[in-house]
């Protein structure tokens, strides 16, 4: 892979700055104040969020506590979506801090999964990597791996260790000078004005003739209607990690470089401010 370390540093310790309250309807001994915390962005909510929820179990009733969960003006926020994806597809256009709500019951069952442990959070994550690692190498460099590099790669994560987990994922972003680039592009597209959970399918780095695919052209394939609007206006915006990548940007640097520690891209598709 292309060496740029500086922008695998950006990307890795970019972060948001929040400020978690308590539901008003929670049951609490004594008032509860609001919790701020920088939260990274490629981390998972349930991943990063031990302090706060000690900080609002003090002030609570220790029956009236159950399974935690967050939520943005009314949306609750999937654990198993990046900080980062969720924070540009829900709240990328309002001012900071971040204002995440804080629940410790009536757990949405229709809207998020379950995570009771580190361990639900951790087989996530590698699940995520092993399919990427399909989709890029056929699984050929993940199955090479021992079982401590996928340890390493999971640690140097939780404990938010750049060079513990860079010296493991390296291997995962290179691929044969022959090949140019990866056999597909792990890359997820999320869209703010739909239901749908995301889209995915195979998209080559390389085009038939040679020439580098962009993330123009992925657009182009996947959703269109991004690219060029019916009525010509430009109504949305596309954010990776919080900013707008210029449309010429080759797929594969992309893929190599703004990759979530998962190895995906988790794009987002959101609607453009008005004022």
């Amino acid at each position: 892979m292309t060496d740029d370390k500086d922008v695998l540093r950006d990307v890795w310790f970019g972060r948001i700055p929040t400020c978690f309250t308590l539901y008003q309807d929670e049951i609490t001994e004594r008032e509860a104040e609001p919790y701020y915390l920088l939260l990274p962005r490629i981390s998972y909510l349930t991943l990063v969020t031990d302090k706060v929820k000690k900080h609002f179990q003090k002030v609570m009733r220790q029956e009236e506590v159950s399974e935690i969960w967050f939520e943005y003006e009314g949306t609750p926020l999937k654990w198993h979506y990046p900080i980062g994806l969720l924070f540009d597809l829900h709240a990328s256009n309002t001012a900071l801090p971040w204002s995440i709500t804080v629940h410790f019951k009536n757990f949405p069952e229709k809207d998020l999964l379950h995570c009771h442990s580190k361990d639900v959070i951790e087989a996530h994550f590698m699940a995520c990597i092993k399919e990427a690692d399909a989709l890029k190498h056929k699984s050929q460099v993940i199955n090479e791996m021992q079982k401590k590099d996928h340890k390493q790669l999971w640690m140097g994560l939780q404990n938010d260790k750049f060079e513990q987990f860079w010296a493991i994922n390296r291997k995962l972003m290179e691929y044969p000078p022959e090949d140019n680039g990866f056999r597909y592009i792990p890359f997820r597209i999320y869209q703010a004005t739909t239901e749908r959970p995301f889209i995915q399918k195979l998209f080559r780095p390389i085009a038939a003739g040679g020439q580098l695919h962009t993330l123009g052209d992925l657009l182009k394939d996947v959703c269109p209607s991004t690219i060029t609007p019916e009525d010509g206006e430009q109504k949305t915006q596309v954010m990776i990690h919080g900013i707008e990548p210029m449309l010429e940007t080759p797929i594969q640097w992309l893929s190599e470089h703004m990759s979530y520690p998962d190895n995906f891209l988790h794009i987002s598709i959101i609607p453009r401010p008005t004022d």
